[in-house]
């Protein structure tokens, strides 16, 4: 298992993609962070699922805007578990509207959590993986990002932007032999998507070319794919996941 005895800082966690990861990565041998900011109940449940897979977990209750806690938590992740192999920012909202009716506080909202919270977290954590001089980041962006989806300008500005942030950085952290890379799912059958109206998954099924929905997990196998180090020559790729809809 190329993950044991690794550690894992995942932000946002506690359900959907984030939790998938999260366990994937624990059964191959990974030691867990993870981060949540007010899904208490499924953190604890999680919490308690990774501890029985024999590895070292831990779970932070924190705000991804607030960037003074974040540094807070860094530094005790870094005392406790002596360094950090691996960062995925997941932590991620959404508010669509037309852009007519969305009001600045939703533009706001979803850009300070999905953009300026990679920042913060990447922020808080690049010292260390220089420091090591090895490390790697992924950051879970959107097709949205690509493709741009109407009433999504606040979601598809903020995951466009991590898309420039991860292929920036990349470029910037190489010859230090930290890596960052990007996954940009499509439609996943998380709470996002389930709150979509019947109306609205009909059409977006007549599109997607696969006829289906992602399924978590399988975002999750990506993410662990990714971080084989027999492909440690890749940095600065986005790679979709997305049933062939933004081909």
């Amino acid at each position: 298992m190329h993950l044991k005895n690794k550690t894992v800082v995942i932000t946002g966690a506690s359900r959907g993609i984030g939790r998938c990861i999260a366990l994937k990565l624990a059964s191959q041998g990974a030691n867990i962070i993870f981060t949540y900011n007010s899904s208490g109940k499924e953190a604890e449940t999680l919490l308690k699922e990774l501890s029985s897979c024999g590895n070292r977990v831990a779970s932070y209750q924190v705000d991804v805007r607030d960037f003074e806690r974040i540094t807070s938590i860094k530094n005790e992740i870094v005392r406790e578990f002596k360094g950090i192999d691996v960062l995925i920012n997941n932590a991620g909202i959404i508010k669509d509207a037309s852009l007519l009716t969305m009001s600045l506080e939703d533009w706001k909202d979803v850009v300070d959590v999905n953009l300026t919270g990679v920042f913060n977290f990447t922020k808080a954590f690049i010292g260390t993986f220089m420091k090591q001089q090895n490390g790697h980041i992924v950051n879970i962006t959107s097709l949205s990002g690509i493709i741009g989806i109407a009433k999504q300008t606040n979601y598809s500005a903020s995951k466009g932007g991590v898309i420039a942030f991860t292929k920036a950085l990349a470029k910037e952290v190489a010859p230090l032999n930290v890596r960052v890379n990007a996954i940009a799912p499509g439609f996943i059958e998380t709470d996002m998507v389930k709150d979509l109206n019947l109306n609205v998954k009909s059409k977006m099924l007549e599109l997607i070319p696969l006829k289906r929905f992602g399924r978590p997990e399988e975002v999750a196998e990506l993410v662990f794919l990714m971080l084989n180090e027999n492909i440690g020559y890749m940095t600065g790729q986005i790679i979709q996941i997305d049933g062939g809809l933004g081909i």
